[in-house]
């Protein structure tokens, strides 16, 4: 039998019960160290973090700083900033990791599989041929070739140079 381990998932195990746990988005958004949270970039309304629990390397979230629950109940420069920013973390996830395409979208809802209904976020992913297998198929696991820290070291600096250079 093959072992997969996890070690970074034991936090999460060990204290998540979604009917007490506080909105993660917002405990991101108001973190002192960015890293401890997996804060890639914060603007004037939204900011960018790493999804803890990526469908592939390189997967982040983008997400108002306010705690709305659809882009419906959104402020129009939060929505506008969010959209300029879709074209730069593409820009930076190609460099980094030469994917072949990507997946954007939300989950608005939970009846629509958001994990966190009271807080609207953006998924940016991206992908490669042949990047689905039989563990995702069969075992319902995924895998993932870097660490969450590795990708955040990786995606940082150059994020943050991006969202500079751009304005």
């Amino acid at each position: 039998m093959q072992r997969l381990f996890t070690p970074w998932r034991k936090r999460y195990l060990e204290q998540f019960d979604r009917r007490e746990a506080a909105c993660i988005f917002c405990l991101a958004a108001h973190a002192d160290d960015p890293r401890s949270r997996w804060v890639l970039y914060r603007g004037r309304w939204n900011f960018i973090m790493l999804n803890l629990y990526p469908y592939a390397s390189g997967h982040l979230m983008i997400a108002p700083f306010a705690h709305w629950a659809s882009p419906v109940d959104a402020d129009p420069a939060a929505l506008q900033e969010m959209a300029v920013w879709v074209p730069r973390t593409l820009e930076v996830l190609q460099t980094v990791y030469r994917p072949h395409g990507f997946n954007i979208g939300m989950n608005i809802g939970k009846c629509a599989g958001a994990g966190y209904a009271d807080h609207y976020h953006l998924h940016v992913v991206p992908r490669w041929d042949g990047d689905t297998n039989f563990m995702t198929t069969v075992a319902e696991t995924r895998l993932i070739p870097e660490t969450i820290p590795e990708t955040y070291d990786r995606l940082r600096p150059l994020l943050e140079e991006q969202m500079r250079s751009t304005g």
